[in-house]
C-alpha cells in the first residue's frame, strides 16, 4: 500500500509541476533544463505561488487539444488492461467525453478560423501522459487500477485549477471562453466520478 500511495503523490507533485512551470513559460520565456525541471517537480506547493503570464487563443486551444489527449490515452490503457467494471466503466467515459470535447474544440477553432498553437504547457501535458503511462505499464491488477484511478483524481483536480485560474479567464474569443465555460461541468462530473471509484479501491483510506 505504501508503494501505491507513493506512486500517486508522485503523479500529483509531477502534474502539477509541470501544468504550473510550463504555463509559467509558455509565453516566451526561457525554457529550463531537464535538471531544473527535475527538481521543480521535486519541490513543495510553494511552486504553486509562480506567476503565469498571459497566453493567446491558439495557446489555450492546444493545451485543451492536449489535456484531452491525454486522457483520452490513458483511458484507453486502463481500458485494456483493467479487469475492474467500475474501472473501465470510468476510462470508457473518459475517452468518449475527453473525445467530443476535442471534436466541439476542434469544430469551434474551424469556425472561428483558430489554429491551436502548440507551447511549453501543451507539450509538458503531453509529455507528463507520457510519464504516467509509462509509470503506469509496470503495475498489474489492483494495483494498476488504484494507481490509475489515483492518477484521475489529481489529473483533474489540476486541470479544473488550470481551466478556473488561467484558461477561462484567458480566453479572449467569447465563444472559446463559452466552450471552456460549458465543459468545466463534465471535468468536474469526472473529477466526482473518479472520488467514487477511488474510495472503493481504498475503503480504509
Amino acid at each position: 500500500m505504501s508503494r501505491t500511495a507513493g506512486f500517486s503523490s508522485r503523479l500529483t507533485v509531477v502534474l502539477l509541476a509541470l501544468m504550473i512551470a510550463a504555463a509559467a513559460s509558455s509565453c516566451g520565456k526561457k525554457q529550463e533544463s531537464t535538471e531544473s525541471t527535475t527538481s521543480t517537480m521535486s519541490t513543495d506547493t510553494s511552486a504553486m505561488a509562480v506567476p503565469i503570464p498571459e497566453m493567446t487563443d491558439a495557446n489555450i486551444a492546444a493545451i485543451v487539444v492536449a489535456a484531452n489527449e491525454v486522457d483520452i490515452k490513458t483511458g484507453q490503457m486502463a481500458k485494456s488492461e483493467t479487469k475492474n467494471p467500475a474501472v473501465r466503466a470510468f476510462a470508457e467515459q473518459m475517452i468518449t467525453d475527453h473525445t467530443s470535447v476535442n471534436k466541439q474544440a476542434g469544430d469551434l477553432a474551424s469556425k472561428i478560423s483558430l489554429t491551436p498553437e502548440g507551447n511549453d504547457t501543451s507539450k509538458q501535458l503531453e509529455q507528463g501522459g507520457d510519464a504516467i503511462r509509462d509509470s503506469l505499464k509496470s503495475r498489474k491488477g489492483a494495483a494498476f487500477d488504484k494507481a490509475y484511478i489515483d492518477n484521475e483524481v489529481a489529473y483533474h483536480e489540476a486541470v479544473i485549477g488550470m481551466l478556473d485560474s488561467k484558461l477561462i479567464p484567458g480566453a479572449q474569443n467569447p465563444e472559446l471562453k463559452s466552450l471552456l465555460q460549458n465543459v468545466r461541468p463534465s471535468f468536474e462530473a469526472h473529477l466526482e466520478h473518479a472520488k467514487k471509484v477511488q474510495s472503493t479501491l481504498n475503503p480504509n483510506p
